[in-house]
């Protein structure tokens, strides 16, 4: 899902980051986690809040009751809640599911109880909380499952995703880019997401050359510019410009990235490659061409040899002071 460059820049969706609520006593648990998994299916909301709450303290806490919790029967009895017009209720149910996706054996057990399409509701109503551990647990659940990818797109994430992107709080913002990077591996979900609008606010993340999104931002846009259409809403966004400041000032691994989109857009469009020429790439990509990183180096040379030169004054097209490219 991650490459090791990438990994860092994402969100670990490795469980909720709650500490409000004192854990569960663990002695006994496996009698606890019965009795909780039995008040799931209560008709009081209260008791059904105490119960998911402690069972995603439990989960949250110890590994080893992950499984147990599993095995005790509370997958579906939680799946079932995630509609709920509690949103509190919901909260809690969204986290506990997270945290029981993190044991990869419940990982299948979640997906074959329909949680990929119940993740949606909270996803597209529910707390601040609860979107952002529904867009972890998506990542948990999709993680090298090709399959699940594709059913969490044709369920409808994608658009609420995206939306959270551009509106959420900054860990929103984050998990949604997490979220999306991960997913849109998949080429179907590189067109919903592109339908859904995710250049627009991909494109404002970028330019705020100064927040931590701006890594998260230009991982995305690689991601997702392997479809003709995304290239076309990224120019069409004014993404040009912002990639090109990229490669000019941004961080070492933002100028790799950024020219590596830059190439993408560029390798199969006449058009493209005299935008960026004169967005005044070529400069700062002799620079990037004699930098300390061969990746970076390849990508900025194969694009010089690309775009067309900008003419001078007198008309001529000088030739740029670049290296021999380096195989």
């Amino acid at each position: 899902m991650f490459n090791h460059d990438s990994f860092s820049a994402f969100s670990d969706c490795n469980s909720d980051r709650s500490a409000e609520f004192p854990t569960p006593s663990s002695e006994n648990s496996d009698e606890l986690i019965r009795q909780l998994v039995l008040k799931l299916v209560s008709c009081s909301i209260e008791e059904q809040k105490q119960a998911t709450m402690e069972i995603r303290l439990l989960a949250k806490n110890k590994q080893e009751n992950r499984p147990k919790i599993a095995k005790a029967g509370a997958i579906q009895p939680l799946i079932s809640l995630l509609p709920s017009s509690d949103l509190q209720l919901q909260e809690y149910v969204v986290t506990a599911i997270l945290n029981l996706s993190l044991c990869d054996e419940n990982k299948e057990l979640i997906a074959s109880h329909g949680a990929v399409k119940a993740l949606v509701a909270p996803l597209e109503r529910g707390t601040a909380t609860a979107k952002e551990n529904a867009a972890c647990a998506l990542v948990r659940l999709s993680h090298n499952r090709e399959e699940e990818k594709v059913a969490i797109g044709r369920a409808g994430a994608i658009p609420h995703l995206v939306k959270l992107l551009e509106g959420g709080g900054l860990r929103g913002k984050k998990d949604a880019a997490t979220a999306l990077y991960a997913l849109c591996s998949a080429k179907e979900n590189k067109v919903r997401a592109v339908r859904a609008g995710i250049m627009r606010g991909l494109v404002e993340l970028m330019a705020d050359l100064g927040s931590s999104m701006v890594d998260k931002a230009v991982y995305v846009v690689s991601v997702v510019v392997g479809v003709a259409e995304a290239r076309a809403a990224l120019v069409e966004e004014g993404g040009i410009p912002v990639l090109v400041e990229i490669v000019e000032v941004g961080t070492q691994r933002q100028k790799d990235i950024a020219a590596g989109v830059l190439l993408q857009i560029c390798e199969e469009s006449v058009v493209y490659r005299t935008m960026v020429s004169r967005e005044g790439a070529i400069p700062p990509l002799v620079a990037l061409s004699q930098s300390n990183s061969n990746r970076a180096k390849q990508k900025a040379q194969k694009l010089i040899q690309l775009l067309p030169q900008p003419r001078s004054a007198n008309g001529a097209a000088p030739t740029s002071e670049m290296p021999p490219i380096q195989h």
